[in-house]
């Protein structure tokens, strides 16, 4: 069983903290490299700046299974300098222009700090009010003589706080994966061999994890990200009956999303594993979005996959809002399943 404790939350600060924006990983990169030193029986960096990392088990006939976490987040990319320290961006991965106005940032390797600014309040006409600012009219401030390269990324500036049982930071999605499958690494199950893929490019279209199960060729997959907590009251007062994931009932399985229909032997295997356990958790309710499994199960000639998600509301804005026991419960589902598959697994039935 994995154990989540101040140890796991020091280095999920680290991770938050880091600024990894889609297409630039290195940051988050090298904390994965020094974590897992020494803890694996092979580590690479791929072509596009995966990290896969294989862990052998000791057990016979063992299933090879791959484990993906993304490290990248969404963020922006400087496109055109305008002078004086301000530049124009685009945004990286997907995002609600409305949240990003008067963010702080931290922009390029250096966190130069910026902001994304516009016309205040008194400037604007009652009309300008009513219309969300488009992104052209958005700028990324680095206050007069701030210098950036064009095709830097910026971060959201938010630095990583606890708040009673809550974690707040930003890259929630997917750090906690990320710590996760760290630590998955260093407690491998010895009944597989463990794959563990910690990959890039995941918010622009699942690259990496294409990447990574092809050269990985797993016998079966486990994508383990964060997903977006749609849980607050309705706007009328009535009962929220749509949901994807609520906080505080644990991990999210997933039966399906906009990407994938998860194997159902696989969903079984963790529902029943999380029950015996007596772990909580819940379904993530059909809908859009996607994770590493949606490109994963496509490779080769079919890779039997599923998604486990932690619940995190305000996903891919400034700051997110995650539960420590969702956290745990996570970890210890994604653990203790992975310690009870057999070569039998795959032989069932798949309805």
């Amino acid at each position: 069983m994995l154990t989540i404790g101040n140890t796991q939350l020091k280095l999920l600060e680290k991770l938050c903290n880091a600024c990894a924006v889609s297409g630039d990983e290195g940051e988050v990169r090298q904390i994965v490299l020094e974590e897992i030193k020494g803890r694996a029986d092979s580590v690479k960096v791929d072509a596009l700046g995966n990290v896969l990392a294989v862990k052998k088990g000791t057990a016979k006939n063992r299933l090879r299974v791959m484990v993906s976490a993304h490290m990248d987040e969404v963020g922006f990319m400087l496109v055109a300098d305008d002078g004086e320290g301000l530049y124009r961006f685009e945004t990286v991965g997907g995002m609600d222009v409305r949240h990003l106005v008067g963010k702080p940032v931290w922009v390029g390797r250096d966190h130069t700090p910026g902001v994304i600014g516009a016309r205040p309040i008194h400037l604007t006409t009652a009309d300008e009010r009513k219309k969300s600012i488009p992104l052209d009219q958005l700028r990324i401030d680095l206050g007069p003589g701030g210098k950036a390269k064009l095709g830097d990324r910026a971060a959201f500036a938010t630095k990583f706080q606890r708040s009673g049982p809550a974690i707040i930071a930003k890259a929630l999605d997917n750090r906690l994966g990320v710590v996760t499958l760290i630590e998955l690494l260093k407690n491998a199950p010895p009944n597989i061999d463990l794959l563990a893929a910690f990959t890039v490019q995941e918010e622009l279209g699942l690259r990496g994890a294409k990447v990574a199960a092809h050269a990985f060729d797993p016998d079966l997959a486990v994508a383990i990200d964060a997903t977006p907590a749609n849980d607050l009251p309705s706007h009328d007062g009535e009962e929220n009956t749509a949901y994807n994931t609520k906080l505080g009932l644990g991990p999210a399985i997933y039966i399906a999303d906009g990407s994938t229909f998860s194997d159902p032997r696989l969903v079984r295997h963790f529902v029943e594993t999380a029950e015996a356990g007596k772990i909580p958790y819940q379904f993530r309710q059909p809908g859009g979005g996607g994770t590493d499994a949606g490109s994963i199960h496509k490779e080769r000639a079919g890779i039997p996959s599923l998604s486990v998600s932690a619940p995190h509301r305000y996903s891919h804005t400034a700051a997110s809002i995650a539960r420590l026991d969702d956290w745990k419960n996570y970890a210890a589902l994604i653990h203790a399943a992975l310690s009870r598959i057999t070569p039998g697994l795959l032989l069932s039935e798949r309805e």
